[in-house]
């Protein structure tokens, strides 16, 4: 006896048309997506291209590699950083990863 062929035989005809109820959940996932993950990145993202346009002379910065220093010199995509006293290393502006408040070389 064969129980496989009634299982079958008793579904029903599948639904005819386009229903929207059933999209509503990934669509209501893809908004707390994009505002739980997209936004906060894009807002940060808008504040670090402003920090970099903004940086002149004599401020202090951080690299994305570590290194601390005082800007000396600054061009379009690139800044010559102080990190010692006659110690001078260029780096790209998109290197920097953050700007310190002012003095906070002579605490380290």
């Amino acid at each position: 006896m064969s129980f496989i062929t009634p299982a079958f035989a008793s579904g029903g005809a599948a639904p005819a048309g386009f229903d929207l109820m059933s999209f509503l959940p990934m669509i209501v996932i893809f908004v707390l997506f994009w505002f739980l993950m997209v936004r906060p990145q894009q807002k940060r993202m808008k504040e670090t291209q402003k920090m970099l346009s903004e940086l002149q002379k004599g401020d202090e910065v951080v690299t994305q590699g570590g290194i601390v220093g005082r800007v000396a010199k600054t061009s379009e995509q690139y800044l010559t950083l102080e990190i010692a006293d006659n110690v001078e290393i260029h780096v790209q502006r998109s290197a920097v990863s953050a700007k310190l408040e002012k003095g906070t070389l002579k605490s380290l």
